[in-house]
């Protein structure tokens, strides 16, 4: 499953607008932005490859961007149907509904509680991965304990799958790529390992990332460590 396709050079200050809303659907994101990456694995998952990716340089932001496309000057959006939508999760659930390929929502009644309590839950856990990186060590353990075994737990409740619902699924999308970048800097910036006790968790990120269309949008590791230097001051 998948649409993997070559990426387009990054858009910066000095660099032309497509040709915007001329009916083609355009995904754009930054290549090392985990918000992006949720809708650019979600996009590569249900093989959408009429859904033009168009990388955008965040430290460089071209004006045409806040200007003509979308005015909270974020990524990811999606330009569908001659209007924008933003938000990494609005546009998960969006690429679900308005979209063909694989599902990545069940049809369960039991999963899809499950995954609205999980998708609640995602701003609670990016919000303590990154405010605990301005702790000091030794607070770090206590501090993200509670989000780390509420997902440890999360990963107990389904069989047929190492995943959070059982099978692959947005909600594996929500938090995989905040994950993959607590999972790199943790040990390096507060000597840390966040899977520790958690196997779950270890199994689970690994099989995230053995996926193609999420493999794609892994950032190199030596990239997260030197922008999430940064989070830590």
């Amino acid at each position: 499953m998948g649409a993997i396709d070559a990426i387009p050079p990054v858009l910066n200050s000095k660099s032309e607008p497509p040709p915007l809303f001329d009916g083609t659907t355009r995904l754009y994101i930054s290549l090392t932005c985990p918000f992006a990456q949720r809708a650019w694995a979600a996009r590569n998952y249900k093989g959408l490859s009429d859904i033009q990716i168009v990388p955008i340089d965040l430290q460089d932001r071209p004006t045409w961007y806040k200007e003509k496309v979308y005015p909270p000057n974020k990524v990811p959006s999606l330009e569908h149907d001659g209007k924008v939508t933003g938000e990494s999760l609005v546009l998960l659930e969006y690429l679900e509904t308005n979209f063909g390929g694989p599902k990545l929502l069940p049809t369960d009644t039991v999963k899809k509680e499950a995954a609205e309590e999980l998708l609640k839950y995602a701003d609670t856990f990016t919000t303590a991965g990154y405010s605990t990186l301005k702790k000091p060590q030794a607070e770090v353990p206590e501090a993200l304990a509670p989000t780390l075994d509420h997902l440890e737990n999360a990963l107990g409740k389904f069989n047929g799958g190492p995943f959070l619902l059982g099978e692959f699924s947005l909600v594996d999308l929500a938090y995989a790529p905040f994950f993959e970048r607590f999972q790199i800097v943790y040990p390096i910036y507060k000597n840390y390992d966040i899977t520790i006790g958690r196997p779950k968790l270890l199994k689970w990120i690994q099989e995230v990332q053995k996926i193609d269309a999420y493999a794609t949008t892994i950032s190199a590791p030596e990239g997260v460590v030197e922008a999430y230097k940064r989070f830590t001051l």
